[in-house]
């Protein structure tokens, strides 16, 4: 039986849900770093799903790539 792109979507979906609500469980000061986190999950995942069969790879995968690019950005001054 082959992957289903959807279940990744799925999952990827359930995935920020939960790392929502974890967010919640921070303290106040750091609930804003945990909620970007998730947003950043569904960032790029969608252009991962066919290289990714893990939903959390995914998620983790678009986290890392949206952290690099914000990374650079600040190093090279760009807004």
């Amino acid at each position: 039986m082959g992957r289903s792109f959807e279940s990744i979507r799925l999952g990827v979906n359930e995935i920020v849900d939960r790392w929502n609500r974890s967010s919640r469980s921070l303290r106040k000061e750091d609930q804003k770093y945990g909620e970007k986190l998730a947003k950043f999950a569904k960032m790029h995942s969608s252009e991962v799903f066919i290289a990714c069969d893990d939903p959390l790879e995914a998620a983790v995968f678009s986290v890392l790539v949206e952290t690099i690019k914000r990374q650079e950005k600040q190093k090279y001054g760009e807004s």
